[in-house]
């Protein structure tokens, strides 16, 4: 064997070997999903949680994905985004329950009332946007009517992004397109913190 037979060899076991990922730091190990835009702004804070603020609101989620080695890159694009009711806080804020959400661009279902899904269209790019029905979310669970509102939430979606077999940590969006209920502590009524 020649040595230009051989240096090719070599060179072609070192490329095998690098494409199949021995010291790699190609493999995805988690995905984070935050909100990059809230009603077209740059949030200040992110907590996992984001309020569906007014109708037509829109939320844009992001996705991004933490390889081997410390390395990431936006998956927003390429992450397929899962919408559920969340199981546990499943109210409407008028004592029934959410409605499914629905996938652009056929939402609301139907596209006059009743409804069978909507209130949360969200789309294969991460935009989330406030549709019909409208709702309200959060109550006050103000003891005393005269004191500062207390929020709390009763209802929400739960979204996940998942990529290749890697799943995201769940993101919350209580739905604050509809007006909340007028009390003496919530005399303008607004639907939860502002």
């Amino acid at each position: 064997m020649n040595r230009k037979t051989l240096f090719a060899a070599l060179v072609c076991a070192l490329l095998v070997f690098s494409m199949l990922g021995c010291g790699s730091t190609n493999q995805l190990k988690s995905i984070q999903l935050t909100a990059s835009l809230i009603n077209g702004l740059a949030p200040t804070e992110q907590t996992g949680i984001a309020t569906l603020s007014g109708y037509g609101a829109t939320i844009q989620l992001q996705a991004t994905g933490t390889y081997s080695g410390s390395t990431t890159k936006d998956l927003t694009k390429k992450v397929t985004y899962t919408v559920i009711v969340d199981p546990n806080y499943n109210s409407d804020g008028a004592g029934g329950v959410l409605l499914p959400p629905c996938q652009a661009p056929s939402c609301p279902v139907p596209s006059v009332p009743p409804f069978t899904s909507g209130t949360l269209e969200y789309s294969p790019t991460g935009l989330i946007t406030a549709v019909d029905p409208a709702e309200c979310t959060w109550v006050n669970s103000a003891v005393d009517p005269a004191t500062t509102p207390a929020w709390s939430y009763v209802g929400d979606y739960v979204v996940i992004a998942s990529y290749d077999g890697v799943t995201s940590q769940p993101f919350y969006i209580p739905i604050g397109s509809a007006v909340g209920v007028v009390s003496d502590s919530n005399e303008s009524g607004n639907c939860g913190p502002s």
